[in-house]
């Protein structure tokens, strides 16, 4: 990684979603919740954020 910070904002979600499920490392869920806890969003958005965040930021080699 170059560095670069992953800044939260508040912001509401507009359009369509859908549900899935996913497996994830307790460790990293207990980071995600803290996170959820300090900013006060919930687990779901932390994820969402996170997950649009790595999408647009990704190289493929």
């Amino acid at each position: 990684m170059d560095g670069k910070k992953l800044t939260i904002v508040s912001r509401k979600y507009r359009g369509d979603s859908v549900v899935i499920s996913s497996r994830l490392a307790s460790d990293l869920l207990k980071k995600i919740d803290a996170i959820a806890e300090q900013t006060g969003r919930t687990r779901n958005e932390i994820i969402q954020i996170s997950l649009e965040y790595a999408v647009d930021n990704m190289e493929i080699k």
